[in-house]
């Protein structure tokens, strides 16, 4: 029988969406769904829908898909920079094919690491949330594994942040060309200059991702 209004009319968009989640969550049976569930449940202003839109979740997927390719899926400790809301951490845990020891998501904003932890709940010890600017850290005495810099267009100077790094360390580093976002201080027009600007010691993999309003190039190699 047809109804004159829906079910949830009375609900408001954060209602629907936690309702959503919890649902899918319950069905796929995903630790990830449930994370974000229990985001929008506790953390009412994060902007979750941002960081885990169409475009995030692609560029991320992206890098997972290559990053296995080029390097396998056994890491211990992964020092992910810039890690906002943790999501990146969140989807190597869900994948299947990597088997990762521990992962530190490390930003310099003390309000997203609350966020982060509550999505990443379900990892228990094997993830870190914290705040840190990214040129004080300690490479060398820290020794991640990989460190992933999946926002190399907010950083003035990339080479000077890469000369921090001990020689022969993974990375993988994201840019893009959009030069109209006010944020982004440092784009690069193409591949190859991105390329050209980390100057990396060995190349794992280099290539590109179109997207409809700008071109993401990524880079996994040593410094």
């Amino acid at each position: 029988m047809d109804v004159t209004q829906p079910r949830n009319a009375g609900m408001d968009g954060h209602e629907q969406a936690l309702d959503l989640t919890r649902g899918i969550a319950a069905y796929v049976k995903s630790p990830l769904v449930a994370g974000l569930a229990r985001v929008i449940a506790k953390h009412p202003k994060a902007d979750i829908a941002n960081a885990f839109n169409h475009k995030q979740v692609a560029c991320k997927m992206w890098a997972l898909d290559r990053l296995f390719e080029s390097c396998g899926g056994r890491f211990g400790r992964l020092w992910i920079l810039g890690g906002w809301y943790g999501v990146l951490p969140a989807m190597l845990f869900n994948d299947g094919r990597f088997d990762i020891a521990a992962v530190d998501s490390i930003d310099i904003d003390p309000d997203v690491a609350p966020v982060a932890r509550t999505l990443n709940r379900e990892a228990g010890d094997r993830f870190r949330a914290l705040t840190a600017d990214m040129y004080a850290l300690d490479y060398a005495a820290g020794r991640p594994d990989l460190v992933v810099n999946t926002s190399c267009e907010h950083i003035a100077d990339l080479r000077a942040w890469l000369a921090l790094l001990p020689r022969g360390a993974n990375v993988l580093l994201q840019s893009n060309d959009y030069f109209s976002e006010p944020t982004h201080i440092n784009c690069v027009a193409s591949l190859a200059a991105f390329e050209a600007m980390a100057a990396l010691r060995e190349v794992r993999f280099s290539g590109e991702l179109p997207t409809k309003n700008y071109t993401r190039f990524m880079l996994i190699g040593t410094v």
